[in-house]
């Protein structure tokens, strides 16, 4: 039985999107970017430094990474807390060792809990991003906007204070959103969120607060993804992320720069059977020609330079 006409009119039926938060492109025929040093690849490295709340409520999803087992799940959570007490500490050296520059994306409630961390990243200056309160205050539809707005503000005011420094960016814990998110992280400030990996590019986003700058995150090269989600092997994370990486490289040669998001977890590649893995993708993309090691902030600046 064929649907009733009423049911196929839809107001926002248009070419391309139907929605007007991004303008529809194909990402061959945008304006060439160029990077510094005219660089084909611009590489973000993603440092997750998360709280698990251990009497998680799982509303109205329990995130990747969360507790699993009945109250207290002691298993999975003192293991998030190992990534942040030692498996950190192994990725940063591995940064370090290579000279790549991290970004954080810092849970606001790990910032009250954890200020030797704090102090760590602080003292060493990288770009810190707003990654929520925890990984159980979740952005959903259906969440009040007042609420919502609160949850957002009192984040950005926690991370702003400890940090003494400007939060420019938005991971939302699970990369949850509501409908009203992007436009209130612009009502607090925020220039661009992480959330869409709908592009291999920045990309300027509308809401009815003013521009908010879509920064795709990589979810398929996620190491958590990679390896616990998808379950497949160190090795295979290493090979998907050069082979991404040289893809990416050729593919700059003849349309212009490409951005290459990897977003890690010190609980997950921190461990001390895994960082060798991390290692070996950093020795690949260090070595491999005409590539821009860069914070979020710094890769947008250098795209939105370039915009007419």
């Amino acid at each position: 039985m064929a649907l009733e006409q009423e049911h196929l009119a839809y107001p926002h039926r248009q070419y391309g999107m139907d929605h007007d938060w991004y303008r529809w492109s194909m990402l061959t025929t945008r304006p060439k970017v160029v990077w510094p040093e005219q660089a084909k690849l611009a590489v973000w490295v993603n440092v997750a430094l998360q709280f698990f709340p251990l009497n998680q409520r799982g509303q109205p999803f329990k995130v990747v990474g969360g507790m699993q087992m009945p109250y207290p799940d002691l298993r999975h959570f003192t293991l998030r807390d190992y990534g942040n007490r030692v498996g950190v500490f192994r990725i940063l050296d591995a940064l370090d060792r290579f000279d790549v520059i991290p970004t954080f994306a810092i849970s606001a409630a790990l910032a009250t809990r954890l200020s030797y961390l704090v102090d760590v990243v602080k003292e060493r200056g990288n770009e810190v991003l707003c990654h929520g309160f925890d990984m159980d205050t979740l952005h959903f539809g259906g969440l009040p906007k007042d609420k919502e707005r609160e949850q957002i503000r009192t984040s950005l005011g926690i991370l702003r204070e400890s940090f003494r420094a400007e939060i420019n960016g938005w991971l939302s814990p699970g990369r949850s959103e509501s409908e009203n998110t992007p436009e209130l992280l612009v009502e607090q400030g925020l220039q661009y969120c992480c959330d869409w990996v709908n592009d291999d590019m920045p990309y300027p986003f509308k809401t009815a607060a003013g521009e908010l700058f879509s920064m795709p995150l990589s979810n398929e090269l996620e190491d958590v993804f990679i390896l616990m989600s998808n379950q497949h092997s160190e090795t295979s994370y290493v090979e998907q992320i050069c082979d991404a990486a040289t893809f990416l490289s050729k593919e700059a040669d003849e349309q212009g720069g490409r951005m290459l998001g990897l977003n890690i977890h010190p609980w997950m590649l921190g461990q001390p059977h895994r960082i060798k893995k991390l290692e070996a993708v950093l020795e690949f993309l260090t070595s491999l020609p005409g590539v821009w090691f860069a914070s979020a902030h710094d890769i947008l600046a250098s795209f939105k330079n370039q915009q007419g």
